[in-house]
């Protein structure tokens, strides 16, 4: 029978998440099954299709193509018979929602695009995918419009979603065009060879000057609507980030981050259990004054920051990844948006000034 996993996105689960933040920032199924004792010899695709609610055989079939099929740790094709105690090892990307996405015209900064791919730098305030609440203006929407106005592209033509970004995050996503990428990217994801780069402006100054934050991370139990970490690992999901500070202004600084697991917001959970919330996240703290006196002029100019900046200053900066059907090596990177190049220039000035 299949088995829960770390890496089922709870995608359903909590309709209180109202801005595309009730799932996983990886959106990939993992299955674990072990056949019967008594198993007879059967195709896998054929054994899969029954085992797997709601998976179709061309699903299945492109997975195997893609090496996402395990039996006992290596890989099979569609053809291969299924033996009892097998224990087989399935990586899928999410199937479309069953809602109906609308296209819709609106401007994407598309960086790069081809028959399979595009990546997108997504701007600040923009949901990625319809959700509770957010039925339209979305990334997916303008992306729908986009495909289906090619020419030659078929009427029903979907982007297909590997992971995803906060709205109030900015910065690099990556999307599928076919469900062959789709289902590579997801297997690239599920082993953690993407390489993702974050920078955000946190409170106060990380001890180390570079370190690793590791803690499962899942909801809070008091408020449903922010996650937070359990070191003890006796809930929520495994979660790794690697930081390291880029500059310091005292008060607060710049920090890249990079990001072995996609849980939902996993470096504004991991921030906050270490002692340095996002600048200005409203969820996890950072909204209010944490370091440096709470009156006179220095409140003032700090409330200019949060007006300057007024969502957590943080930004998808880098995406690196093996194209899913050539291979070849790509990579892409963004400059910070306008409002944390100008909350960074403030602190800059500001730290200046008191060098004076």
């Amino acid at each position: 029978m299949s088995e829960p996993n770390d890496y089922l996105p709870d995608m359903y689960e909590s309709p209180e998440f109202t801005d595309d933040e009730n799932v996983d920032n990886e959106l990939y199924e993992h299955h674990r099954i072990v056949a019967d004792r008594g198993q007879s010899l059967l195709r896998i695709d054929k054994f899969l299709m029954m085992r797997i609610e709601n998976a179709s055989r061309n699903k299945i079939q492109q997975a195997a193509k893609a090496g996402c099929i395990l039996v006992n740790g290596n890989a099979v094709k569609q053809n291969y018979k299924v033996k009892p105690l097998d224990v087989i090892s399935v990586v899928m990307a999410q199937p479309p929602r069953d809602t109906e996405v609308l296209p819709e015209e609106i401007p994407l900064n598309i960086v790069y695009e081809d028959e399979h791919i595009l990546v997108i730098n997504k701007e600040a305030g923009m949901v990625v995918h319809p959700g509770y609440a957010n039925f339209e203006g979305t990334m997916l929407n303008a992306l729908v419009w986009h495909i289906r106005k090619a020419p030659g592209a078929a009427a029903d033509a979907m982007p297909l979603l590997v992971h995803r970004i906060d709205k109030d995050t900015s910065g690099i996503i990556l999307v599928a065009k076919t469900e062959e990428a789709q289902t590579r990217l997801a297997r690239d994801f599920f082993d953690h060879t993407i390489k993702r780069t974050y920078q955000a402006v946190v409170w106060g100054t990380p001890k180390n000057s570079e370190g690793t934050i590791t803690g499962h991370v899942g909801r809070n139990p008091a408020n449903r609507l922010v996650m937070t970490v359990f070191t003890d690992g006796s809930q929520g999901k495994h979660a790794v980030t690697h930081y390291k500070i880029l500059r310091s202004f005292d008060y607060v600084s710049l920090i890249e981050c990079r990001l072995e697991t996609g849980r939902t917001h996993q470096i504004r959970a991991h921030m906050k259990h270490l002692g340095h919330p996002l600048f200005s996240d409203e969820k996890y703290g950072g909204s209010q004054i944490l370091k440096g006196t709470t009156s006179g002029s220095y409140k003032k100019f700090v409330e200019n920051c949060f007006e300057v900046c007024p969502r957590q200053a943080l930004h998808a900066k880098s995406l690196g990844f093996n194209h899913p059907v050539t291979g070849i090596e790509m990579f892409f990177d963004s400059e910070l948006p306008e409002d944390m190049q100008a909350l960074i220039s403030r602190w800059e000035k500001f730290l200046e000034g008191r060098a004076k």
